[in-house]
């Protein structure tokens, strides 16, 4: 087949998706409950696979595309940088690269902003409705010489390897016209614990209540696997927003003029289904850092 087909067929199906997510955003049904996978270790350092003289025990909850083997990735501190628009006028890019790995989330940009947000992507964590976006750009998030490694969540109706997964099915034509991406996919059992995991720290059943996960909560997890220290940038607790004076800046920090970030979480918190639960996941970072290494900045969160 010829690349010039292989591009058509990539644009048919981005339309496609697009079209899909938007009917089935406020659709979503529940997954089987089925056991976490946990208890991986960490290494001092950014280990891939590709280096056999060095073994580290696989992450079988994050699966490559189109070879079906699991992610080994270690690294020992790691910079998660938030997409907020509190990354604005931080002047945070050099401190954000002196990290051991850089993680950013869906397609949040560095183009423009390295100097609030660095340039480097190690990894980046995507949002199974954020996938038509990265292939807006096969090229630059795809293309040979990227080395970011890309873990992409969603919910198994998008992710399933049987054909009728729309998600999955991009990201295998994507790896067909660019061999050299490095494309990993959250498996159903992940994608349960996750689930599970709200359920335990909040005392409600997540779908039942009507929300959705963020790739906040996704990417805070998976690093807590594979991150020896955890450094989060630009993201605000959960009573930041009702603090006299708080900074108002838009939800995304490459998006000028979109909704405030605080007015953006409140209308998530309050939806009576279909909302992301921010404020509700920022009270369960807070707890998950006072028993792991991980420290908050841009703001900075006092942890009592």
């Amino acid at each position: 087949m010829t690349t010039e087909k292989k591009s058509v067929i990539l644009t048919g199906l981005v339309v496609a998706l697009s079209l899909f997510v938007v009917v089935v955003n406020y659709s979503e049904k529940p997954y089987f409950l089925l056991q976490p996978v946990l208890g991986q270790s960490f290494s001092s350092r950014w280990m891939f696979s590709r280096q056999p003289h060095k073994t580290f025990r696989p992450h079988p909850g994050y699966i490559s595309i189109p070879k079906q083997e699991p992610l080994k990735l270690h690294c020992d501190v790691c910079s998660v940088v938030s997409s907020s628009g509190q990354m604005l006028s931080r002047q945070a890019g050099r401190e954000i690269e002196r990290s051991s790995c850089v993680w950013r989330m869906n397609n949040a940009p560095t183009r423009g902003f390295e100097t609030d947000v660095g340039r480097r992507t190690d990894l980046r964590v995507v949002s199974h409705t954020s996938v038509p976006l990265l292939l807006q750009k096969p090229q630059h998030f795809f293309g040979e010489g990227n080395e970011t490694v890309y873990v992409v969540w969603g919910p198994l109706r998008n992710m399933r390897e049987d054909g009728k997964g729309i998600v999955y099915n991009m990201l295998r034509q994507a790896t067909e016209n660019y061999p050299h991406a490095r494309i990993y996919v959250t498996t159903e059992e992940r994608m349960n614990y996750c689930d599970t995991v709200f359920k335990k720290e909040t005392g409600k059943d997540r779908i039942q209540s009507g929300s959705y996960l963020s790739t906040g909560w996704f990417t805070l997890i998976l690093a807590m696997d594979m991150c020896k220290e955890i450094r989060v940038y630009g993201m605000i607790n959960d009573t930041y927003c009702k603090t006299e004076g708080y900074r108002k800046v838009p939800y995304h920090y490459y998006e000028a003029g979109s909704r405030d970030e605080c007015a953006e979480y409140l209308l998530h918190e309050s939806a009576p289904y279909g909302g992301h639960r921010f404020i509700t996941e920022k009270a369960v970072f807070a707890k998950w850092a006072k028993t792991h290494p991980i420290k908050f900045f841009y703001p900075e969160w006092q942890l009592s």
